[in-house]
């Protein structure tokens, strides 16, 4: 891949109104259940990341007659739940975890070999996660030793519901059984111990499939699903991405003057907790324009330039932000006083180790960052003169997160191996710009 490099200059002041493209968790699973749904699935809004169009380049080489995206339309015709056919190659999953292991249960239903492959950082992710239970359902999928990608899937006789309780919070790891229970004999039900995104669940509803979603206490939920149903297609308009939006949103509230719009925004609670989190650090933030949308709730949300002041980060709304973090991390380096988080252990096995790079790259620009082993202690407040190259670690969200640093720090920040914003954002520069944040290529 192209090495690409962010050359960041410092401002004071972003405005305007602003459109970030189609939520990426979306995004994949509309092209899932769009290709196992029976009749024409339209989706508009889809993200064109090159994240997104490696699930759509999946299922087209398992038969499926997907159109090209053109301006966010894409066109899925269905084949049904048992309508897939074997791929001729490996499929190549790029940078994605959530893509991989979606997958990984759709796929242990089919009646044919399949093999996922990724990128050097895919590679390195943990993937028992989802392989251990698929295996209690009676799935044939291996992994290569210490248990990552590539992942080697072959026919089961039949796969069998199982109760399964999470051990940790996971959204991917809940969506995977889930997908896997579709082609199952009798009922899958899954326990997650704290609230995690529902996209998979409100999709299935929005296909016509029946499910049940049960409170067990403040923070415990169970979903269940019989097999062997059938979807339907529908339309599916994909909202804006909360996490895309949540680096326009850090880089309004800590930059001087700023007064910025982020349009139709998907607001669906399981993921606002970047949204609390600012607001509890005392960030000037709104919500206009308030609608649902295929059974997302959305909304414009306006930032203001905030005085952030540094807080200990709730832990029941660590999941409901875990992929913003790297940008949260920044402004809590802006903030006045100590920002601590802890509970966040999943950072450490994302695309790289978010704790340990952040703190790294945060301390570069003289930020005092601490990394702990399940989060950070982040002392806010100016930053030094010094501002030494940033690397990236093929970590699209580490990338953009420090070009949003950048805006308050005493010189431009160079930031190395950014071809990754490609795999979620490709618009994130020329956006960025628009608003008045200054990136060179």
């Amino acid at each position: 891949m192209q090495n690409v490099q962010f050359t960041v200059s410092p401002t004071r002041r972003l405005h305007g109104r602003v459109r970030v493209p189609g939520d990426k968790s979306i995004s994949h699973r509309s092209i899932m259940l769009g290709a196992l749904a029976e009749g024409t699935t339209e989706i508009s809004g889809f993200l064109e990341g090159e994240d997104a169009l490696a699930t759509l380049r999946a299922f087209q080489a398992m038969g499926v007659e997907i159109s090209e995206p053109d301006q966010g339309r894409v066109t899925v015709k269905g084949v049904g739940l048992r309508g897939l056919t074997q791929p001729k190659e490996d499929m190549d999953m790029g940078n994605s975890g959530t893509a991989m292991r979606l997958m990984a249960g759709i796929l242990a239903g089919q009646d044919f070999e399949s093999r996922l492959v990724g990128d050097a950082s895919l590679n390195k992710r943990p993937m028992k996660r989802v392989t251990d239970p698929l295996k209690a359902m009676g799935a044939r999928v291996e992994t290569d030793e210490g248990g990552t990608p590539p992942l080697r899937i072959s026919p089961s006789k039949q796969l069998s519901g199982i109760d399964y309780t999470l051990p940790m919070a996971s959204a991917q790891v809940k969506s995977c059984l889930l997908l896997a229970g579709l082609f199952a004999e009798g009922r899958t039900s899954v326990i997650e111990p704290a609230p995690t995104r529902d996209h998979t669940e409100r999709m299935l509803k929005g296909f016509g499939y029946p499910l049940t979603v049960t409170r067990l206490d403040a923070f415990r939920t169970q979903v269940s699903l019989e097999g062997g149903g059938r979807l339907n297609a529908c339309a599916i308009d994909v909202p804006s991405d909360i996490s895309s939006a949540a680096f326009f949103m850090v880089a309004a509230a800590i930059s001087d003057d700023s007064d910025l719009v982020i349009e139709h925004v998907g607001l669906n609670p399981t993921r606002t907790g970047v949204i609390d989190i600012l607001k509890l650090m005392g960030a000037d933030i709104t919500l206009e324009n308030e609608a649902e949308v295929g059974g997302e709730p959305v909304a414009d949300v306006r930032v203001r330039s905030s005085n952030l002041k540094g807080i200990q980060v709730p832990e029941h709304l660590v999941p409901l932000a875990i992929d913003e973090f790297p940008v949260l991390f920044v402004a809590a380096s802006a903030a006045e006083g100590q920002t601590v988080l802890t509970g966040a252990e999943e950072l450490r096995v994302k695309e790289c180790d978010r704790i340990q790079v952040m703190a790294d790259a945060l301390q570069a620009v003289g930020i005092d960052a601490r990394p702990t082993p399940d989060g950070m202690v982040i002392q806010g407040g100016q930053q030094s003169a010094q501002s030494a190259p940033i690397h990236s670690h093929h970590d699209h969200r580490i990338s953009m997160a420090m070009a949003v640093a950048a805006i308050r720090a005493p010189q431009a920040l160079v930031i190395d191996d950014c071809a990754n914003v490609n795999t979620s954002f490709p618009t994130f520069v020329p956006l960025m710009n628009q608003v008045g944040l200054k990136i060179d290529l």
